[in-house]
């Protein structure tokens, strides 16, 4: 495996889909080589999170042949040496269905084992999905905000500011989060919520800041660490919170949140989009 890369993975390519449950699908690529180029110390990670996928078309056959269908929530930690591949992870819980499982537990347990493996950390599944966030829930929309816009990648750091002068705390939310997959170069939409104490963020650089992502390539959960930690660098906040719920692709989305240690995790809900 190419650290980082997905030169050995399945993404990109014409893929026939699997007929019996088969582990190996899964491709995990170190997060470190993204991370070194940010300047984040795998050794001592300035934030704490979770990557939370959300899987819509899980399903699987019972002892005596009956398909079952569920919905599934996992839980990677941000502190996993690895993330796992969109592409391979879809592959892999369709493996599940033409297989055969005493019940739903031993599917749970079975998933949280490659994961696990696959993550080099622990994973956890849940079967279900969070409740759709009421309207109106995720904070200050700075969408609607008067301003030109005219840069769209790479993204600029330099386009953050803060007061000073000015300590608040608040919650700053926006649709217009738009990347692109690195391989494909498939579009990737998102919601993202930042919550903070400090300094006063100039909320139209904030949102010349996310829209300047709308033409750059990289994985959900590196766009997510590039936000935290550009913010964290440029407007020095005492507590940070990034969270994006991107929607979904083949038939799972995912939600990477960092924050400051200390911080408590974010109600897990789905935006509307999702």
């Amino acid at each position: 495996m190419n650290a980082n890369t997905t030169a050995g993975s399945l993404l990109g390519r014409d893929t026939a889909y699997p007929t019996q449950y088969d582990a190996a699908l899964l491709y995990p690529i170190p997060r470190a080589l993204a991370r070194a180029q940010l300047g984040i110390a795998t050794d001592a990670l300035p934030f704490i999170g979770h990557d939370r996928w959300q899987a819509f078309e899980l399903s699987w056959l019972d002892a005596r042949g009956k398909p079952h269908v569920a919905t599934a929530t996992l839980h990677v930690p941000a502190a996993s040496p690895n993330l796992i591949e969109s592409k391979s992870l879809k592959l892999y819980l369709n493996s599940f269905n033409a297989s055969r499982f005493d019940d739903a537990d031993a599917v749970r347990a079975l998933v949280e084992a490659d994961l696990t493996r696959a993550a080099s950390a622990p994973v956890t599944l849940a079967f279900g999905l969070p409740a759709v966030a009421p309207a109106g829930t995720g904070g200050t929309c700075i969408d609607e905000l008067d301003t030109a816009i005219d840069n769209f990648g790479p993204p600029d750091a330099t386009l953050l500011h803060a007061t000073a002068a000015e300590v608040v705390e608040e919650t700053l939310c926006s649709a217009l989060l738009k990347s692109n997959c690195p391989v494909t170069g498939q579009p990737d939409w998102a919601d993202v919520t930042i919550a903070y104490r400090g300094p006063r963020i100039d909320r139209a650089g904030l949102l010349r800041y996310l829209v300047s992502f709308r033409d750059h390539a990289e994985f959900h959960e590196q766009c997510v660490e590039r936000i935290f930690i550009d913010i964290l660098a440029r407007c020095a906040p005492q507590r940070l919170s990034v969270h994006a719920r991107y929607t979904r692709r083949g038939g799972l989305d995912i939600n990477p949140w960092r924050a400051t240690p200390g911080h408590t995790p974010p109600t897990a809900l789905r935006s509307p989009r999702q």
